[in-house]
């Protein structure tokens, strides 16, 4: 292994620091204990506490994990089905579908809300009950999830040897059995893997959230949103803190299930 050059360690340790500063800031800044930010004044972790009295961000944070845990819920179930369908079966454009799954990972996300705000318009127009609130949040993460869970759980199937489901079928097992024996142990970390990729995508969104909420049905990024209109406060970093202590452990998570094992047997 080559040894890292000074320039190329330099341009690096720049990158990073540029990248995560802002980050660092913020949690720094959750524990001053000046009320309207500003300069440091002292440390202090009464802001954490305080959120724990915040009916405003109580509900928010209800909220948050409401539609994160059900459309997290939902959308694995349905992506799992279609990572395992795109990697197993063959079907008359298959390729073009395999093609059109990206297009919600990289469609940018204010044209994604843009559309899905039209689209429950048009169900409120010709249904007319049709009200904008946990539900239409709940079903615009669903939509812009499974994708993402649908590709994870494909690369791991990618990476399994198909005579292991071959051998399960030579030995007598029916389809039935090889799928619930075999294969879904074997793609189970590709699953949980998007599954908290889900997760941690729902947790952080906000532009599509903004756009199909409705009365009563704040999320967290809404509520921060709202709230630095007004300026940024301890109360606030703190309470971004603990979501980006949430995404990182869902990061890693992400990551340590889909490293690779090793083969350990005799």
């Amino acid at each position: 292994m080559k040894r890292v050059s000074l320039p190329l360690w330099l341009i690096s340790t720049f990158l990073y620091v540029f990248m995560y500063a802002p980050l660092a800031v913020v949690i720094i800044f959750s524990f001053n204990t000046a009320k309207h930010g500003g300069p440091w004044m002292g440390f202090t972790t009464d802001w954490y506490t305080s959120l724990l009295a915040d009916k405003q961000k109580q509900d928010a944070t209800w909220n948050t994990l409401i539609v994160g845990s059900a459309s997290t819920v939902i959308a694995t179930i349905l992506g799992t089905m279609l990572g395992y369908g795109m990697s197993r079966y063959w079907f008359p454009g298959k390729k073009m579908f395999s093609l059109a799954m990206y297009i919600p990972v990289m469609i940018p996300d204010i044209v994604m809300a843009v559309a899905m705000l039209a689209f429950f318009q048009l169900l409120t127009d010709k249904v007319g009950f049709f009200n904008m609130g946990l539900a239409t949040m709940t079903i615009a993460h669903i939509t812009f999830q499974i994708p993402f869970v649908a590709i994870v759980v494909r690369s791991r199937l990618v990476g399994m040897d198909p005579a292991i489901e071959e051998a399960a079928h030579d030995l007598g097992a029916s389809t039935w059995q090889t799928f619930w024996n075999v294969t879904f142990p074997l793609m189970l970390p590709g699953v949980l893997a998007g599954a908290m990729l889900a997760f941690t995508l729902s947790l952080d969104d906000f532009v599509v959230s903004f756009f199909t909420t409705g009365p009563g049905a704040t999320t967290l990024p809404i509520l921060i949103y709202s709230s630095v209109k007004r300026g940024i406060t301890p109360d606030i970093n703190a309470l971004s803190t603990l979501i980006v202590l949430a995404s990182v452990l869902g990061t890693i998570g992400v990551t340590v299930l889909q490293r690779p094992r090793k083969n350990t047997g005799g």
